[in-house]
């Protein structure tokens, strides 16, 4: 007989998403979106707003729409509710669409995603470049409900749609002598009209990393939905990192490059700034940004309302899965 212990991040049985929530789930978002737009102050400093243009966001290829509606429910997943689908669409970081909140829901339309390809590298002994399909035959998806902290101290709660990262990099049979993996977005400023914005300070594409026993810890995914729908392009679609105990800039959107190496790697924001953003970027309320403090967090859309704040947790609240990944390491030097 098998005997589960539940996790103080599982998500209670009283606050999963019921059945028919999810059958008549287009209506059901359109209106909790509509709702959570429609009520926020636009005076707020972290206000919610329509996009300035009608997102014209694809649903997907029905293979991965079909894949996706088969996505099963896991142990994963937190006691807070999730955000509806209007916040968690309307107000993103994808600087490769804009700098505003609102301008990746505004502008991520121009952004072609079927047919996609993710070419993987480096020190494994299958190389080579896969498409979407191919990285997705065979995997059985899955919902996790993860709490998403972002480095400005605002957070949400989102039902991911996808699959561990561990399972890729197996196919990929990383050697020995790998000890990271590296990731890339795509580089391509007529999709992506941020990247040639004469403003932008970032060195393109946006690059990520992570530790091989970060990146093959079962917490760690590759996202390609969220609420049971195919991933909007403002929210990093077709294929994401979803890493929850760190910021959410680890998290890298739209990835087309994954490669397997000895060295530490570059990242885009410890290179653009180390001293405000570091390389682990393990939620920390005892490590306050340079300019703000990391004690607490505005949880969204309900902190849009007014000053309230939560206290932010160790490991983002993950810290019984993960803490052990860091045992004897300065987490206040090795932020």
């Amino acid at each position: 007989m098998l005997i589960r212990t539940r996790k103080r991040s599982d998500v209670l049985p009283s606050e999963i998403t019921p059945q028919g929530a999810y059958l008549n789930r287009r209506q059901f978002m359109a209106e909790a979106g509509a709702l959570a737009l429609a009520a926020l102050a636009p005076s707020s400093a972290f206000a919610l707003q329509r996009p300035r243009t009608p997102p014209e966001v694809s649903a997907g290829p029905i293979w991965l729409q079909q894949q996706i509606l088969k996505a099963h429910d896991s142990q994963y997943g937190k006691t807070d509710k999730p955000a509806p689908w209007g916040a968690i669409t309307g107000y993103n970081n994808f600087y490769e669409f804009g700098y505003d909140k609102t301008d990746p829901a505004a502008n991520a339309h121009t952004l072609k995603t079927d047919p996609w390809s993710v070419t993987i590298g480096g020190l494994c002994e299958k190389p080579g470049t896969r498409t979407l399909e191919d990285i997705l035959a065979g995997v059985e998806l899955e919902e996790r409900i993860y709490r998403l902290r972002c480095v400005e101290a605002w957070s949400m709660v989102i039902p991911w749609i996808g699959f561990p990262l561990a399972d890729l990099i197996r196919q990929a049979r990383p050697l020995s002598s790998a000890r990271y993996v590296s990731f890339r977005t795509l580089e391509d400023s007529t999709q992506m009209p941020g990247q040639k914005s004469r403003f932008s300070t970032i060195e393109w594409p946006y690059r990520e990393g992570l530790r091989m026993d970060e990146a093959t810890h079962p917490l760690t995914i590759l996202a390609v939905g969220l609420y049971g729908e195919v991933l909007p392009n403002q929210n990093g679609a077709p294929l994401r990192l979803v890493v929850p105990w760190k910021y959410g800039f680890k998290s890298i959107k739209s990835i087309v490059g994954i490669d397997f190496i000895e060295e530490m790697p570059m990242t885009t924001w410890n290179q653009t700034d180390p001293r405000e953003y570091g390389f682990y970027a393990n939620v920390n309320p005892a490590v306050d940004h340079p300019r703000w403090s990391q004690a607490s967090e505005r949880r969204l859309p309900a902190g849009l309302f007014s000053d309230s704040r939560i206290p932010t947790l160790p490991f983002n609240g993950y810290g019984e899965e993960v803490a052990s990944l860091y045992t004897g390491m300065d987490l206040t030097r090795l932020y």
